[in-house]
């Protein structure tokens, strides 16, 4: 299987001007590409695009720095943007899972810029790595690679950070783990609550997003184009990448535990799109990364021979009793803790649906122990209902 390695790495001030040289290439060849594609009543095959805005171009006054640059990343330019249209018109054919994908869009010079090169184009050079018409650059070596890499991108963010992102094979580690399997639920305030009783709570943003909304003030009153309003607009890039730093870490540690301590993961699907349409929550729910840690415990269970399941997200996890099986219906967030009417538990809200989520999965498989619930559906419980329900914090 895939993976990928990524580094930071410091350039000198040469290779920074060698890099933005380069990013430009490739920026400047994609939308040459895109252009050619708006324009024309069938898309050209990427042969052909390579042809028109590489081979010929190199050939005319307007676009003869391009010759200055390593090829290869500008032939990789093209290849992505066919493998975007590719995507798009598998999306509006319904052959693509997941959300829609949009029409290919045109780069900006603002923007994360990326350059990838294929085998030929670099190569590693001890503790460095060289780059065709760039030089060695030294990475910060985390981690040692652990197989010769078949690509590297180099990578300028927004917060001007460089960093090489390599793709590598490496081998699934089969390892024994210490829990047969877990259910995880999904919070805001407390990140997961595990079947098990384990709770994570979410790192605090809220400073960064206090100088984040400072920030964007100064950026509004500040003129267009001028290098204060770059040096703003910086700012504001650094403050976003330390949230999403903060974040990835967490998710990485987080995944990583419970994918080395369980054999089986269970997760729920989560309509994240429709709930970031509450105006109140949006916010909250973007910053958590829910998705991302799917995708990572996804990943890492393929990674370790783990078995990692989805349940459906119209499983009414909150609405049953984990111990019984009677259900109660539907509650409102605020209701933090029921108690169940037939067997008199009082459950946490979070750790009865995790258990409900761990269990769903038996059912699924059908070698769920319990038999077919005889009790009978409730109405939707209340807040004024004290000896069914407690209310609590909101989560």
């Amino acid at each position: 299987m895939k993976a990928r390695y990524k580094f930071r790495f410091y350039p000198t001030d040469q290779q920074q001007q060698r890099l933005a040289q380069l990013f430009g290439c490739v920026r400047v060849v994609w939308n040459d590409a895109l252009a050619i594609c708006k324009r024309s009543e069938k898309k050209p095959s990427s042969g052909d695009l390579q042809k028109r805005v590489i081979t010929q171009a190199k050939k005319t006054e307007e676009r003869a720095w391009l010759s200055e640059v390593s090829n290869i990343p500008l032939q990789q330019s093209v290849a992505d943007l066919d493998t975007a249209f590719k995507n798009f018109f598998a999306s509006c054919k319904g052959k693509r899972k997941g959300r829609k994908v949009g029409y290919p869009r045109f780069k900006k010079r603002t923007n994360s810029q990326s350059a990838r090169f294929r085998i030929g184009g670099f190569s590693l050079k001890g503790q460095g790595v060289y780059l065709a018409k760039i030089g060695i650059v030294n990475p910060i070596w985390s981690r040692e690679l652990p197989s010769v890499p078949s690509s590297v991108t180099v990578i300028k963010d927004c917060a001007n950070r460089y960093f090489l992102s390599f793709v590598v094979e490496i081998n699934p580690v089969i390892s024994e783990a210490k829990n047969q399997s877990i259910g995880i639920d999904l919070g805001i305030k407390t990140f997961a609550v595990m079947s098990n009783g384990s709770k994570a709570e979410s790192p605090n943003y809220s400073k960064h997003e206090r100088k984040i909304r400072k920030l964007q003030k100064k950026l509004a009153r500040q003129q267009k184009g001028s290098k204060r309003r770059n040096k703003t607009r910086i700012g504001i890039a650094k403050q976003h990448n330390r949230i999403a730093d903060t974040r990835k870490d967490f998710l990485h540690k987080l995944s990583t535990k419970i994918v080395s301590e369980n054999q089986a993961i269970v997760l729920e699907d989560l309509n994240v799109s429709g709930m970031v349409k509450n105006r109140r929550l949006a916010r909250s729910i973007s910053l958590q990364g829910w998705r991302e840690f799917r995708t990572l415990c996804e990943a890492k269970s393929e990674k370790f021979g783990r078995a990692f399941h989805v349940i459906n997200r119209w499983e009414p996890t909150s609405q049953i009793c984990s111990d019984c099986g009677f259900i109660w219906g539907k509650l409102e967030l605020k209701v933090r803790s029921v108690r169940c009417l037939k067997c008199g538990t009082e459950h946490d809200r979070d750790e009865n649906a995790a258990k409900n989520i761990e269990s769903s999965r038996h059912r699924a498989l059908g070698d769920s122990k319990r038999t077919q619930r005889q009790s009978k559906t409730t109405f939707v419980a209340s807040v004024s209902e004290v000896s069914r329900i407690t209310v609590a914090s909101a989560r």
